[in-house]
């Protein structure tokens, strides 16, 4: 009786977290996305455009990782 209610929480829990993970690996690479693709888009940030380029790779990066934590699933181990 006790593994059951465990085994609801534990499965809410992974599917909480999940959906968690992929939201925001995806608003993270879109994020990624917007930075690199932001001057053709007409926003002009006053930063370098190495450092501009290295943050978007750091949220594509971020991101792509968040979706397939999300998609592993392997939070307990």
């Amino acid at each position: 009786m006790e593994n059951d209610a465990f085994d609801k929480r534990t499965k809410g829990y992974l599917l909480m977290r999940s959906i968690m993970d992929y939201g925001m690996g995806i608003l993270i690479f879109i994020l990624g996305l917007f930075f690199i693709f932001s001057n053709r888009l007409g926003f002009n940030f006053n930063i370098d455009p190495f450092y501009q380029y290295f943050f978007s790779a750091l949220c594509l990066v971020y991101g792509a990782w968040r979706f397939y934590r999300g998609y592993k699933k392997n939070y307990f181990k």
